[in-house]
């Protein structure tokens, strides 16, 4: 008998750890995202933490800005960017109020209004590719930097929540370099993903950007 997943809200203390505790025991959670249309609920198949002033690779790495204000807590919280001029990513909030770091959400499997997501996502080939990438994830969840600053935890109305779902057993989660990080912060295995997922996002190395001549 295969046993549901629990729908249980994940309370605020879950976040309020370490960010390195946190990723890995993401994976396996739902992601509920609430729309005009119906609600459409993620499986987290891939994430990658960030550790604020200690990772080179955090956007909250030189201090606070207007744009990463959100990562400073408190924990429990969405922060969203924009980032290449075109894709929204997206984020949550972890550790204790002040330490500005959190866990970008990569990739996962649609798990309920997979016929909402792809209207947004008409390139998909399938729906394991929906959300298999950062930007496609927002894209599939129609998150934008309007849901900068949502509160994940609160009992109240809210567009974004995270539930309990299936955690991932321990042996089965891999990780590795994170994607595209460049620098000091490109080597630290700090990426997290269940083992043969198919929605899992294919590994890149950074490539430094050309600037024209």
């Amino acid at each position: 008998m295969i046993t549901p997943p629990d729908r249980t809200p994940l309370p605020r203390d879950f976040f309020d750890r370490p960010v390195l505790e946190v990723a890995p025991d993401l994976l396996g959670r739902l992601v509920v995202r609430t729309t005009p249309d119906g609600p459409i609920a993620l499986r987290l198949t891939e994430v990658e933490a960030y550790d604020g002033p200690n990772d080179p690779g955090s956007h909250a790495y030189r201090g606070r800005t207007p744009r990463n204000d959100v990562m400073f807590g408190p924990p429990g919280h969405v922060y969203v960017y924009f980032t290449y001029g075109m894709w929204h990513c997206m984020n949550l909030v972890c550790g204790p109020e002040g330490t500005a770091s959190g866990v970008l959400l990569r990739a996962g499997e649609i798990v309920e209004g997979a016929e909402l997501t792809r209207k947004r996502r008409l390139s998909a080939r399938n729906d394991k590719e929906l959300a298999k990438g950062p930007a496609r994830l927002a894209t599939a969840l129609d998150v934008d930097r309007s849901l900068d600053g949502t509160d994940a935890c609160t009992t109240g109305d809210t567009p974004i929540r995270v539930l309990t779902g299936t955690p991932v057993p321990p042996e089965q989660v891999r990780s590795g370099p994170r994607t595209g990080v460049a620098g000091d912060g490109g080597a630290h295995p700090w990426r997290f993903w269940v083992a043969d997922d198919p929605t899992v996002s294919p590994y890149r190395a950074h490539v430094p950007r050309r600037r024209p001549r």
